[in-house]
């Protein structure tokens, strides 16, 4: 029996009944489509969290305290330590080559304006390279100097969103507003940037450094420790120029706290390690909700399974003739294959269309973000070709094995729409 004639005779007997054909290619349509959109969302997440750590601004290097001995692939993080201030200016100062250092120390605070008052406003003390390391844009006014940070010069620079809540439609630049017990008088304001890594960086108010060190993170230890900082963002000139930066930076830190680069009391870090570190995360996320997605996969093979035993018993007598005209086991068996591998790629194909459209919509609705793979497209179709092998080939195997003189003597009616070819 030729391959077209195989394969009509098997389309034949799929449209039969296409309502059942239809229910029951349900089950591989939703594994399909879950199987794509699932791990769209999940690719969707990723590229989410890759976009905010790239957009907080380009070729960074974190440097951090670190409190635990715990090896990494880098070899970068050991020990216990605390970064300061003074760090930070060594790094500006001895390290060549490099577009910039920044530190960030923040502080909750009531901002008051006239009679308006706003609680819980992020005051972020920090240095003149914040824009260029942070990519930060000034709107109106300017950024404090060097001069200023110096000096502990209380000016302030508004996030977008900040000035708006304070001034309305008026400029702020050159008033005096109450931050806490302290007056600043507005610089500058930022260009709007919205939330970025859950921060919201038009709600900030910016100030030197000093001046959160002097008048809202005040640390008694400060005078033999050194004002102490979280984190110290260092810019390299371009990417290829990253590992020297990191190296010219750990050689000096190590050398100030006097530790080892074996045993150091720092961590470092680029964008792409932390990016990485993320992806690992949302990959075995991915797995897990590729894995549960399968499951309707499974469930749709075993539909299918279902369906053809049945289709079998109630052909019995059609098989019979079909033998009794010549066909042989192999040709009874490759029909109801045919049918069942059917049915699963008609089913993939739906569900893929189904998965890429759903993807798309919640895209396009801006629910969530998602980033349609094409290996999981590819592996949920082959995924649903394989459901109809493996769960097509026992009903197609029993077809074959039917004795042809009993499944003559079957009693029950032969549908007439069945063309047994």
């Amino acid at each position: 029996m030729s391959l077209a004639e195989l394969l009509r005779i098997a389309w034949d007997g799929l449209i039969t009944n296409k309502v059942r054909s239809l229910l029951t290619m349900l089950g591989v349509i939703i594994g399909v489509a879950a199987v794509i959109i699932m791990t769209g969302v999940s690719a969707g997440t990723e590229a989410t969290i890759a976009d905010q750590i790239n957009s907080l601004g380009a070729n960074l290097i974190f440097v951090t305290n670190s409190f635990a001995r715990t090896n990494v692939s880098a070899g970068r993080m050991m020990g216990g330590g605390s970064l300061t201030y003074d760090d930070a200016l060594a790094i500006a100062e001895q390290v060549p080559n490099i577009s910039g250092v920044s530190v960030e120390q923040s502080s909750m605070q009531t901002v008051k304006y006239g009679a308006g008052s706003i609680d819980s406003v992020t005051i972020l003390g920090t240095t003149p390279d914040f824009p260029t390391v942070r990519d930060v844009t000034i709107a109106t006014g300017r950024w404090f100097n060097a001069t200023e940070v110096d000096r502990a010069t209380k000016v302030a620079i508004l996030g977008a969103t900040l000035a708006e809540d304070l001034f309305g439609e008026a400029d702020p630049i050159g008033s005096k507003i109450s931050v806490g017990n302290t007056k600043l008088t507005v610089v500058g304001v930022t260009a709007e940037r919205g939330t970025v890594a859950g921060q919201d960086w038009d709600a900030r108010l910016y100030t030197p450094i000093t001046v959160v060190f002097e008048r809202f993170a005040f640390s008694r230890f400060a005078g033999m420790q050194g004002n102490m900082v979280n984190t110290i963002y260092v810019q390299a000139p371009s990417a290829s120029a990253l590992e020297d930066t990191i190296v010219q930076v750990e050689l000096l830190l190590a050398r100030r706290h006097g530790v080892t680069l074996d045993e150091p009391d720092f961590t470092i870090q680029t964008q792409q390690d932390i990016i990485t570190a993320q992806g690992s995360t949302t990959a075995a996320f991915r797995d897990l909700l590729g894995w549960v997605a399968g499951v309707s996969l499974l469930v749709g093979g075993i539909g299918i399974m279902n369906i053809m035993l049945v289709s079998v018993t109630e052909r019995t007598r059609e098989i019979g003739v079909r033998q009794a005209v010549g066909a042989t086991p192999g040709d009874v068996r490759a029909q109801f294959l045919a049918e069942a591998l059917m049915l699963s790629l008609a089913g993939g194909l739906l569900g893929v269309a189904g998965g890429i459209g759903g993807a798309w919509a919640a895209n396009a609705m801006g629910q969530m973000r998602t980033v349609v793979l094409p290996q999981s497209v590819l592996l949920a179709f082959g995924a649903s070709a394989a459901v109809g092998v493996i769960f097509g080939y026992y009903p197609a195997s029993k077809a074959a094995q039917m004795d042809p003189i009993a499944a003559l003597r079957h009693e029950d009616r032969i549908d007439p729409r069945h063309k047994l070819g």
